[in-house]
């Protein structure tokens, strides 16, 4: 019996506000021809189908349109659980007409029974356990507790959860858990959602899910034989168990930090003797490739210049000798007439020593990029009076509209 892991598909995504519709589509394309060749039996979804809770109509369609080609031509029977990104309500809105098609959604965790699955149904040879994403303001309040009481109470939950999961499972058959979080010892890309307020640290050691700390690989119960986990979008395998736990990570890539490595899924074999193995992992073609140059303003030039930018996604990174004004759009157009799309140009301003550059890409004001910009020229933050000054400046240029 032949297995295929994948996660985080994250469709409606946008990367600077370019549609990854196409992206998506090929990849959903090339997954459904490769389950038919290799003649895979189990697919597992583990979490974030979509990339908001409320997903246009775009994206639902090419969701619903793959599961239906999947249904009708395979015999695949597949299992989707909700990731943090996802409306659990509304993902497994159509779960008893789905089943129809051998498709099995769970979004929300009324008893643990419920999350348990077993395929073949007629002649089990694995058992899942369709763990969703469960936010720790799921759990029951208790007042005057400490954040670290919280974090420890929801590690317990997730815990006895799987435990009770696996206490539902029959014997003798190979044991699959499925969860959308992060277990310690994980490597995250930069993509993955933050707890609000939190700034992006890509070298940062953990993640929080939901307000919560980390997960322990140690937390899983030992008589299982793989975990089939999303939320982390590079592909890796935790360490500490005697069994894998496994992120597929997410089938494109997200963010221009995840342009450096390859995207992957993998495919589990039960032998003939009901061994699961890993038999192998397979990398996704790249839809459409994400590329980060670096230089000053003659270099660039010369790289757009040289280089085949046909049909790829740019980040520009500008180091100026002196303050002053840029050549941005003429870089722009440099990669534009080559046949690149430029989405973003991050400038670092001369004489920063390693301190702050102008980041963009993950400010939502312009008094947080007019504030960074202050303090990479000046080594100092805006006074109080300039900020105001700032403000007023915006509001005359809205109201002018």
């Amino acid at each position: 019996m032949r297995i295929l892991h994948t996660a985080d598909w994250h469709i409606g995504q946008k990367l600077h506000e370019r549609s990854r519709h196409e992206e998506h589509k090929q990849f959903l394309d090339w997954l459904l021809k490769l389950i038919k060749e290799h003649k895979i039996q189990l697919l597992l979804v583990s979490g974030d189908i979509f990339d908001t809770s409320l997903p246009s109509a775009e994206a639902t369609n090419l969701y619903y349109e793959f599961l239906y080609k999947l249904s009708n031509e395979s015999e695949t029977y597949t299992v989707i659980i909700a990731g943090n990104h996802d409306s659990a309500r509304h993902l497994e809105a159509p779960r008893e007409f789905l089943k129809m098609g051998r498709i099995h959604v769970v979004g929300l965790v009324n008893d643990p029974s419920e999350c348990v699955f077993t395929f073949p149904p007629d002649n089990p040879r694995v058992a899942v356990a369709a763990i969703p994403y469960i936010s720790e303001n799921e759990l029951q309040h208790i007042s005057f507790e400490t954040e670290v009481e919280k974090s420890d109470r929801y590690q317990e939950f997730l815990k006895d959860l799987y435990t009770q999961c696996v206490a539902e499972m029959p014997t003798g058959i190979p044991k699959i858990l499925m969860g959308h979080f992060f277990v310690e010892g994980g490597s995250i890309s930069g993509s993955e959602r933050r707890t609000q307020g939190e700034p992006l640290n890509e070298s940062q050691p953990s993640i929080r899910v939901g307000g919560a700390t980390a997960v322990h690989a140690a937390d899983f119960p030992e008589d299982v034989d793989y975990v089939a986990l999303g939320h982390l979008h590079r592909p890796q395998t935790i360490k500490g168990t005697d069994f894998p736990i496994r992120y597929s990570g997410s089938p494109i890539p997200l963010r221009f930090s995840e342009a450096h490595y390859r995207k992957k899924i993998f495919i589990l074999n039960i032998s003939d003797s009901g061994v699961l193995q890993q038999e192998e992992e397979i990398e996704i073609p790249v839809f459409k490739e994400l590329c980060v140059v670096e230089g000053d303003e003659l270099s660039l030039q010369q790289q757009a210049m040289s280089g085949d930018w046909e049909g790829k996604y740019i980040q520009v990174k500008l180091t100026l000798d002196t303050v002053g004004k840029t050549k941005s759009d003429e870089i722009r157009n440099a990669f534009t007439n080559r046949g690149g799309d430029v989405l973003i140009i991050e400038v670092k301003m001369p004489e920063s020593d390693g301190g702050p550059t102008i980041q963009i890409e993950d400010m939502k004001h312009p008094e947080e990029i007019f504030e960074q910009y202050h303090i990479s020229t000046f080594d100092n933050p805006p006074d109080v009076s300039l900020k105001q000054t700032f403000s007023e400046l915006l509001q005359m240029v809205e109201e002018s509209k």
